[in-house]
């Protein structure tokens, strides 16, 4: 006895699925299987629809993202709106006694805070007038100055990354 065994090639064509025939139709490879046509229409049509759907998850989820990013800036305006009145507290009360390291670490301490949370002062003085960082509330006569150059600041003015929170008034020379 032979314990090897016969080995036979076998030869592997790959088929699509144009050929592959059904037990319904004939192998007339020529004739459009309407039953084929169907089910590629319905693959197209999923496929489009999940295209679709894939899109409008992705949209929905950047809006989520920044919805949630406008919600947090418009709290963080807020709270930088109710502490402005404070630390105009603390600059009046520097310009009265510029000399007490009280009202001084208090001075450092929020424009430290302000700093961290992203709220800039408006530069302002020997700037020319610009109404949207400037409300000019007196003009005055200033050999020293251009026309329409802020030569005082009655309140500073403050910005939120890129937003005015608050403009800030001055005095221009005319």
């Amino acid at each position: 006895m032979n314990d090897e065994k016969d080995v036979k090639e076998v030869n592997v064509e790959t088929v699509s699925v144009d050929d592959t025939p059904t037990m319904d139709s004939p192998v007339n490879e020529d004739a459009p299987n309407p039953e084929i046509e169907q089910l590629r229409v319905q693959l197209a049509d999923m496929n489009d629809k999940y295209l679709r759907m894939a899109a409008e998850l992705e949209n929905t989820r950047r809006r989520s993202v920044l919805d949630a990013e406008s919600r947090a800036r418009n709290r963080a305006m807020g709270v930088a709106e109710k502490i402005l009145p404070v630390m105009d507290a603390v600059q009046a009360a520097l310009k009265h006694t510029p000399d007490d390291a009280g009202i001084q670490s208090m001075a450092r301490a929020l424009e430290s805070a302000f700093a961290q949370i992203g709220i800039t002062k408006i530069d302002s003085l020997d700037q020319p007038l610009n109404p949207q960082f400037h409300n000019a509330i007196q003009v005055v006569e200033s050999p020293d100055h251009k026309s329409n150059v802020i030569v005082d600041e009655m309140q500073t003015g403050y910005m939120f990354g890129d937003t005015v929170l608050r403009t800030a008034m001055v005095v221009v020379a005319k």
